[in-house]
């Protein structure tokens, strides 16, 4: 089916949107909400710990979850990452549970994950082109770095929001967008070459 096309949006249906519209048995919706949990557990614990905030690949999963799975089914594999959460250590430190979870100065970015999935799919409705994934992601980044950086203003003293936009975001830029563009890549890639 043709359908108008845009700089930000495909001309063509593809298989691969049945993993976002529902039309999958629930079993197979549920592995692949499950699947993109795990991913999101792997890529937090392949770490880069450069900075005070580690560098991980955790974004990449929760961006690609919004991309392939769209706004829900995005939410809940986010949901179902910090369920897990509550009792294993998925995260990129080493403890487990709500405490652990949200006494950190990153708990802001780590609880952003579902929402920022859920806005990355939302975009993705629309703009599902190579660039149109890309700004679906880079809304999702504007989300999750602005509920990191508040997170982390709140949580330290005599610190200043110049100091926590600097550490909290500005360092990351280069290395979140080498992120969005490897996985816009990933997803734009694979909805071509299933497509309908």
């Amino acid at each position: 089916m043709e359908k108008k096309t845009s700089l930000l949006t495909a001309n063509y249906d593809s298989h691969l949107d049945s993993l976002r519209n529902g039309r999958l048995r629930w079993t197979v919706q549920l592995r692949t909400i499950l699947f993109f949990a795990v991913l999101t557990i792997a890529g937090a614990k392949i770490q880069f710990p450069i900075w005070e905030i580690p560098f991980t690949l955790q974004t990449l999963a929760v961006y690609g979850s919004g991309l392939f799975l769209g706004a829900a089914r995005g939410f809940l594999a986010q949901i179902c990452y910090l369920a897990i959460g509550l009792f294993f250590p998925v995260t990129a430190g080493d403890g487990s549970g709500w405490e652990f979870m949200t006494s950190r100065v990153s708990s802001g970015y780590l609880l952003a994950f579902p929402s920022v999935a859920a806005l990355v799919g939302f975009c993705s409705e629309r703009w599902n082109s190579f660039p149109g994934s890309m700004l679906a992601a880079q809304m999702g980044s504007f989300l999750l770095f602005f509920c990191g950086v508040g997170w982390l203003y709140a949580a330290l003293d005599n610190y200043f929001i110049s100091q926590a936009v600097y550490d909290g975001w500005i360092k990351f830029i280069p290395f979140d967008l080498i992120k969005i563009v490897l996985i816009s890549g990933i997803y734009y890639s694979l909805r071509k070459y299933y497509r309908k």
